[in-house]
């Protein structure tokens, strides 16, 4: 298959996910008053995250990327569209001027929108057949579910041929290993130290779901 092919693919996953992701009016969750800084605090930091992927060998586009955080405190639809402002960001401060769009949308796909997308349908899937409790929130969509997103996302890229010449298979899965559970204990960390102090700003957490009620079971 075609490098050109793999540019065009990466595209309509981009698009599709951006398209599906504007039927939930993702602009919505930014009248909820308490998540508005956050955000904004997220999209001047994460941009900066971003950008180190440069400082790798190789160019080799990995990095810590905030996504599950981002599903888990703005919820998905609002996670696909600010990661493009985070990855147009990103390429600004690395270039200084407008990104290669081939390769920008490769590196929001496969770094954004692919791992955010699975630790959504994980999530649910936690939500849907687990006890809702406090520790399953914490330790399962905020450190299990994202460690499994990113790992499961370089399994989907070796498959799609998006691994590197420079690098072996092997190398290439333990990377997004190492990365994964990286992601997850930074991700975990703040699912934890949010639900404790700054539950408000978790749109994916209610203190009604999640902690047992009075007199009933957990």
């Amino acid at each position: 298959m075609s490098t050109s092919l793999y540019a065009w693919l990466d595209w309509v996953v981009l698009l599709g996910a951006l398209a599906v992701a504007l039927l939930f009016k993702p602009w919505s969750t930014l009248s909820h008053a308490p998540l508005q800084h956050p955000w904004i605090g997220a999209m001047v930091l994460l941009p900066w995250v971003w950008w180190t992927q440069h400082l790798l060998p190789d160019g080799m586009a990995l990095h810590l990327s905030g996504v599950c955080m981002l599903v888990l405190m703005f919820g998905w639809p609002l996670a696909m569209w600010s990661l493009l402002p985070i990855g147009v960001g990103a390429a600004l401060i690395q270039s200084r001027a407008w990104p290669e769009w081939d390769a920008l949308v490769t590196h929001i796909t496969w770094m954004g929108v692919i791992p955010g997308t699975l630790a959504l349908l994980m999530g649910l899937g936690l939500r849907r057949w687990l006890a809702h409790h406090l520790f399953i929130y914490i330790l399962g969509r905020g450190f299990m579910v994202t460690a499994l997103a990113i790992t499961g996302t370089g399994y989907l890229a070796a498959l799609a041929h998006h691994r590197p010449d420079t690098l072996g298979l092997d190398e290439w899965m333990l990377a997004h290993w190492l990365l994964g559970w990286g992601e997850a204990i930074s991700t975990g960390m703040l699912t934890a130290i949010f639900v404790a102090f700054k539950p408000e700003w978790m749109l994916t957490y209610s203190d009604q779901r999640y902690l047992p009620k009075p007199g009933g079971s957990a």
